[in-house]
């Protein structure tokens, strides 16, 4: 009977959305809304049900300046995959960007490799890349691969035949500031090998941006940070069809083929369009390891508002987390942050320590919202 009713439930529940989200009158959404309410439980029924937010586009605080172009396109009739692809674009063809794209940081031996992916909620395809070189538009491969290929990843040199086999341009992706930041890492790493920094130059001690303890034998200098840097971007046009893309040049300094979360399905970026979808920036062997995106989807179905399935997520993460990532308080040591939207146009998301922001346009315009953290903000010493 529970299971019947379940069932019931969410087939209800979504097209409570789809009449809202098109735009029906408040007065022949209300029997949908009176019989949905009493079977779904917890105080966010009404947040749940919130009329009139679709189109809406959330990404990474760092797609602020590219959600506009996401929310014009869905209102111009464009997929919504389409869409939030074209804004990371903006993104990865930013050189001052060094987390995606043209001049994204390089890794251990100075060569940017770079991984995306891709997923449409209508068709629940899915396209994805990884280790790949000379592009700059990871994300524009990985829907190749979905839209041209019986696959959902190729990775390193397969994956770059395949994008020349298609038309895009090779080109270097390592610019002058990415260089110099992989230099000053190299040169930082050890006092007991041959790469000396600059004369007059004094090693300075260095956070390591929440990241993770500095690694164990760098002799008497101080490591340049290691940093994660990402893109996720998640839209919804009116009809409440989903779209989602992830992508990133991965952690700096990587052991070359390094692949993180974010061209995996179901941990860097998950896409179902009758609940939701989630994506997520950090520490990307986390993510792995616990397939996070997936997971936040899946409790949006079983009633969870996207707020709150991230922090469920992220208490499980933080639980599992081994000890050599972890400070002196037992507490993860490194940058995670999920986001999430649900099918009727509500949006969430978490940090493990707070301070951090995600980037959300819609009918209230684009603006950065900052996310709860599961853990407090740490402060820097003096």
């Amino acid at each position: 009977m529970a299971s019947n009713i379940d069932k019931w439930t969410r087939r209800r529940f979504i097209q409570t959305g789809a009449a809202l989200a098109g735009g029906a009158a408040l007065r022949g959404a209300e029997p949908l809304i009176a019989q949905v309410k009493p079977l779904i439980q917890g105080p966010q029924v009404d947040r749940m049900l919130r009329i009139g937010n679709l189109p809406l586009v959330v990404a990474s605080a760092n797609g602020i300046k590219a959600i506009e172009t996401a929310m014009r396109l869905m209102k111009d009739g464009k997929d919504p995959l389409d869409a939030v692809i074209a804004a990371v674009n903006i993104v990865e063809d930013d050189p001052n960007d060094q987390s995606v794209g043209l001049g994204g940081l390089p890794n251990e031996d100075g060569v940017v490799e770079l991984d995306a992916s891709v997923m449409h909620g209508p068709t629940h395809k899915a396209g994805a890349v990884a280790s790949l070189r000379n592009i700059k538009n990871p994300s524009c491969v990985a829907r190749m691969v979905m839209q041209r290929t019986d696959h959902v990843l190729l990775v390193g040199e397969g994956a770059l035949r395949f994008a020349r086999a298609h038309g895009f341009k090779e080109e270097n992706l390592l610019t002058e500031k990415s260089r110099e930041a992989w230099l000053k890492w190299k040169e930082s790493m050890s006092s007991k090998d041959a790469w000396l920094e600059p004369v007059g130059e004094t090693p300075q001690s260095r956070d390591r941006q929440g990241a993770g303890e500095t690694p164990k034998g760098t002799g008497g200098k101080d490591a340049i940070p290691f940093t994660w840097g990402t893109i996720n971007c998640l839209g919804i046009n009116a009809k409440g069809d989903i779209g989602g893309v992830t992508t990133t040049s991965g952690l700096s300094w990587k052991v070359p083929g390094r692949v993180g979360d974010s061209p995996i399905i179901g941990a860097g970026l998950y896409v179902d369009n009758g609940v939701g979808a989630a994506g997520s920036t950090g520490r990307g062997e986390a993510n792995l390891q616990n397939c996070s995106s997936f997971l936040i989807v899946e409790l949006m179905r079983q009633g969870r508002s996207p707020g709150e399935a991230c922090m469920e997520v992220m208490k499980r993460i933080c639980d599992r987390t081994e000890k050599r990532l972890c400070d002196e308080k037992g507490e993860p040591n490194y940058s995670l942050i999920l986001y999430a939207i649900s099918k009727v146009g509500t949006f969430g998301g978490a940090t493990m320590r707070a301070g951090a922001k995600m980037a959300v346009m819609d009918k209230d315009g684009a603006r950065l919202v900052e996310l709860p953290g599961l853990l407090p903000e740490k402060r820097k010493q003096e």
